[in-house]
């Protein structure tokens, strides 16, 4: 996989793009010009320049520094969401797909019960309930979402448990943590990073529309919601100010879903020389 991962140029250069946008994030104390939060009226609206390659928004604040911070807090906590859901979805489709059952039953009536509501519609009320934060947001995101991640590993399970080398460790008696850990658990790992990865513009995308109404990540701290929504008001005079978080939230979910379609055909033509 991860030869033919290197000869497709567009998950190369999809992986490239995000590892650079991480690299950005991380490095954002080091290689930001300014303080994305420290107030200049005197700079409000400027335009890009030497010294502020980006302008500055209504309060004087650096755009490009509260978009390097944004890295921060759009994506490191839109990947925090996903390695959570990821974890306990896998975990419970692990359980539900192996030991059928009662156990099945009841976890999947679980999900059939979660996945009749409206996602959008749940996380809004979800948040509504808990309260305004990014706190509230991400456990919103994570009861949203790992009921679905249940159901599709359970299904990958299920197809692999019929194999001949499950059938034997079954058969001479070898633990059942055992077969999920070294035989169940690799064999669905690659679905469930391609799952990941179609999935992590999706919550990127929620994380930023609830900060851009108010509900999430609140100001002044650096998000590409809450600059979209800053500068909601200004745009016909300045419509920069709404552009770079724009773009930013465009050029990033679009890497994760164009890496996601990438391993899935990857995964696709490696299943196809087996058969």
């Amino acid at each position: 996989m991860i030869r033919q991962l290197i000869k497709n140029k567009i998950a190369l250069f999809c992986i490239i793009v995000i590892m650079l946008v991480i690299a950005l994030g991380i490095l954002a104390p080091y290689i930001a010009p300014f303080d994305p939060n420290k107030v200049r009226i005197i700079r409000k609206y400027a335009p890009a320049s030497a010294q502020h390659l980006l302008g500055c928004d209504h309060l004087g604040r650096d755009i490009l520094s509260r978009l390097l911070y944004g890295i921060r807090t759009t994506l490191f906590l839109a990947l925090l969401t996903m390695v959570i859901t990821i974890l306990i979805g896998a975990s419970i489709g692990l359980i539900s797909g192996y030991k059928r059952g009662w156990i099945d039953e009841l976890i999947m009536r679980t999900c059939d019960i979660m996945l009749s509501f409206p996602s959008q519609v749940m996380i809004l009320a979800i948040v509504g309930v808990l309260g305004v934060g990014i706190e509230n947001v991400i456990i919103a995101n994570i009861v949203v979402k790992w009921a679905w991640y249940s159901r599709m590993i359970r299904s990958s399970v299920i197809k692999y448990s019929r194999k001949n080398y499950i059938l034997f460790s079954r058969a001479i008696g070898a633990p059942s943590t055992f077969i999920l850990r070294r035989h169940l658990l690799p064999n669905v790992m690659s679905e469930i990073v391609v799952l990941a990865s179609l999935d992590t513009g999706w919550v990127i995308l929620n994380i930023s529309a609830l900060s851009f109404i108010g509900l999430g990540i609140q100001a002044p701290t650096a998000e590409w919601g809450v600059m979209l929504s800053e500068a909601r008001n200004v745009m016909t005079q300045h419509p920069m100010q709404m552009v770079y978080p724009g773009l930013a939230i465009l050029i990033v979910v679009a890497t994760f879903n164009m890496l996601g379609d990438a391993l899935r055909d990857i995964l696709d033509s490696k299943g196809n020389q087996y058969e």
